[in-house]
């Protein structure tokens, strides 16, 4: 490994905490098993205080400099993301409704040298990130507006109960709220092959808190989540100070772009690029969403 290779992650990286320096060594194989471990049980692992500490308020002040440039919109969505006035059996959990305020700053908006930039384009990183899922390498989207992004929860808004289309999650808190704002999931509630409505309905309707795990989340870590079947939100954020995650988007197979309608619902607008990809969209399972 080149001294080049390494130099993001030595700047960046707590390597005392979080060994990514030594790829292939044998604190690196330990981490990366610890990591897997973590998933294959939970969907979940946490590497708290992966930024070094001197940097965490520069992490901070960075996202709060760019918070201005988020795209803001406040919809009624279900669970699924999916048309919330096409018809469904009844008892069916697609039924049930949420406000949604949420708002990302996309990648072009984003100025290249902020740390959550470096860290998403480092080829160190993104080796240590295929290595935790177990997959040969990522690829970074070829999406101008969704490879990097920063997902601001503003007071008084939610990320509600929702699944991920991509199968794995990358991303980094980087500004607490004062209040609220907890990250809740529920591991493994559907797979591949089952939807398991009964209890996604149990926990929409509040009766699944036994399904429901939190995590206590803090600026610079570093979080690794299987979102594509766990039923996760952020609770309602309090008090005056927005929520700030960087959301590290990686695929497996390079040239990736999200759909024009997902696209304009994220950021209000679509590019070029998405107008060329639609329609070649390659789905890995038939969940609905």
């Amino acid at each position: 490994m080149s001294t080049s290779e390494s130099r993001t992650v030595e700047q960046v990286v707590d390597t005392a905490r979080h060994p990514l320096s030594e790829p292939g060594g044998p604190a690196w194989n330990d981490l990366v098993a610890r990591v897997r471990g973590e998933l294959d049980a939970s969907g979940c692992s946490v590497l708290a205080d992966f930024v070094r500490p001197e940097l965490r308020e520069v992490l901070r002040r960075e996202g709060a400099s760019v918070e201005p440039s988020a795209h803001f919109d406040v919809e009624t969505v279900n669970a699924y993301n999916t048309d919330v006035t096409a018809p469904l059996p009844a008892g069916h959990p697609g039924r049930i409704t949420y406000e949604r305020g949420n708002a990302f700053v996309p990648r072009d908006r984003l100025p290249a040298g902020l740390i959550v930039q470096r860290l998403y384009a480092d080829p160190l990183f993104q080796r240590f990130v295929a290595a935790c899922f177990g997959l040969p390498r990522v690829h970074e989207l070829a999406d101008p507006l969704a490879g990097l992004c920063l997902n601001v929860v503003a007071p008084g808004m939610e990320h509600p109960w929702h699944f991920d289309t991509n199968e794995f999650t990358v991303s980094m808190l980087t500004q607490l709220p004062d209040d609220g704002g907890v990250f809740e999931y529920c591991p493994q509630i559907r797979s591949a092959e089952s939807e398991n409505f009964d209890d996604v309905r149990a926990v929409l309707e509040g009766r699944g808190e036994h399904l429901v795990r939190r995590l206590t989340l803090r600026p610079g870590d570093l979080q690794l989540f299987k979102g594509r079947y766990a039923l996760h939100r952020v609770s309602a954020v309090r008090g005056a100070t927005a929520r700030h995650t960087a959301i590290f988007a990686y695929s497996e197979r390079p040239g990736v772009v999200g759909s024009v309608p997902r696209t304009r619902q994220l950021f209000g607008r679509v590019l070029p690029e998405h107008l060329a990809a639609a329609g070649n969209a390659v789905r890995g399972d038939l969940l609905l969403d």
